[in-house]
């Protein structure tokens, strides 16, 4: 923290709120990011005509972003421990919206199995690119919030995901149906270059940030934030003697982080099934147009979103309660968790609102249980924020490779969605085993000198 900085007693005596607009800006990115994974599960039904994919190739082009995002978490991490989030997050918006844009152009390519290639490579260096974001995202949350309203923070953040498909899966569909499915990319990729731009203007650490009183850099410090950002882990004197995968291997043998990490992949398979073939799932089982199955996935999407931002008041309110850590993270988790479970109960009705009701209501609990990245950011080391986080976000992302593949294989050896519903659900209920069993006491794990 830079001592020489000086305040007025105004200054000291209003504390101001920058923090919040960091927040809203981090929430739009996100917004972005997930509605630029979710380009293909819109436009994908339009572009299996043209091209003539079936549902075992499409499976696979679905996984390309996750092999790419899950293969660069770790250079990711390094990197933004490294050189810090605003450079490092400026880069990374500006590439995947370069490539998501590219991809309007894969069918000038002249054949469709050029074109197939073509996409399968652009979604998979979209994924290389989009591999800091969460991870950025949880270490700005780590350095501008207290631990009294992180949960809120990065519950807030990772509900952006259902706030891109309640805004952007209907306007996708309606580009695709209006313009066609090239419009799509052309579209998402032009808002990314300009949020690359906004990112760079904006972002300082707190410690940094000229419009930042001494009143809120205060609280943010002595509520736990790393108030200088990746500085701190900068300064030899606080960094122990751990080496590059020496440190790795301290995070992988901490029981409690692999039960995070292990719940975050059974997690975000609910999530991936929601990107890649929720909305195919509407057009092809339920016999909706690709304009009627944009409309009904912002549905589930708006209640996820509204659980997604109550489990993190919850959570931050058990502690101000006076509940542990453990009990305020745990309590949504497994609560938020049993709710999805609901989602295999599609398989037996047929009424095509009853079927939107449990998927709301599946997404509504997975809202509220996803506060991974809230525990993430309670937990990791403080001179590896940007490393811990990517370890766990590579975990989680292990599901963007497994799920669109292995629903891509039950649809196609089944003829139904029905298997795939039932693995959805079963991966909802090992997250509730992981965080019961596995993870004990929630903690910030302390590095040891080696």
């Amino acid at each position: 923290m830079d001592m020489s900085r000086t305040a007025n007693p105004a200054d000291v005596a209003k504390r101001t709120k920058v923090r919040y607009t960091i927040l809203l800006l981090i929430f739009l990115i996100t917004t972005l990011n997930y509605a630029d994974r979710a380009t293909l599960s819109i436009t994908g039904s339009a572009m299996r005509g043209e091209f003539g994919l079936d549902a075992v190739k499409m499976g696979y082009i679905f996984s390309a972003f996750g092999w790419a995002y899950v293969l660069s978490q770790l250079p990711a991490g390094w990197l933004l421990d490294r050189f810090g989030a605003r450079r490092v997050y400026a880069a990374s918006i500006f590439s995947w919206s370069l490539f998501t844009l590219l991809q309007s152009s894969i069918g000038l390519l002249g054949s469709a199995s050029a074109a197939i290639s073509a996409l399968f490579v652009l979604r998979f260096v979209m994924g290389a690119a989009e591999s800091p974001a969460f991870p950025a995202n949880a270490k700005v949350v780590a350095s501008w919030f207290p631990t009294n309203e992180r949960g809120t923070a990065s519950a807030i953040f990772n509900a952006a995901q259902y706030f891109a498909a309640v805004v952007f899966t209907p306007l996708m569909a309606w580009i695709t149906h209006a313009f066609g499915w090239h419009s799509v990319y052309l579209v998402m990729g032009a808002i990314g270059l300009i949020l690359a731009v906004t990112w760079l203007r904006v972002m300082k650490n707190p410690a940094d940030h000229p419009r930042v009183s001494r009143a809120e850099l205060d609280y943010i410090e002595q509520g736990g934030g790393v108030v200088t950002g990746h500085k701190k882990a900068a300064r030899p004197a606080e960094l122990p003697n751990t080496g590059g995968w020496l440190l790795v291997r301290q995070l992988l043998s901490n029981r409690m982080l692999l039960g995070v990490y292990l719940a975050q992949y059974c997690i975000n398979v609910l999530t991936y099934f929601f990107l890649t073939w929720f909305p195919i799932y509407l057009v092809q089982a339920r016999g909706m147009t690709i304009l009627h199955a944009g409309l009904v996935a912002s549905l589930p999407a708006i209640c996820g979103f509204s659980g997604g931002v109550l489990g993190g008041i919850l959570s931050d309110g058990l502690i101000r309660r006076g509940c542990s850590l453990t009990i305020a993270r745990k309590v949504p988790i497994v609560g938020g968790m049993l709710l999805s479970v609901c989602i295999i109960g599609c398989n037996y009705v047929s009424t095509d609102w009853v079927v939107v009701a449990l998927m709301s209501l599946a997404f509504f609990g997975k809202g509220i249980g996803a506060l991974g990245w809230a525990v993430v950011a309670d937990t990791s080391p403080k001179e590896a924020l940007g490393l811990s986080g990517a370890i766990f976000n590579m975990f989680g992302n292990v599901a963007g490779i497994v799920t669109p593949i292995v629903i891509g294989y039950l649809v196609a050896e089944t003829g139904s969605f029905n298997g795939a519903l039932v693995f959805v659900g079963a991966n909802a209920l090992l997250t509730v085993f992981s965080y019961l069993v596995i993870v004990k006491d929630i903690k910030r794990v302390e590095l040891r000198e080696i």
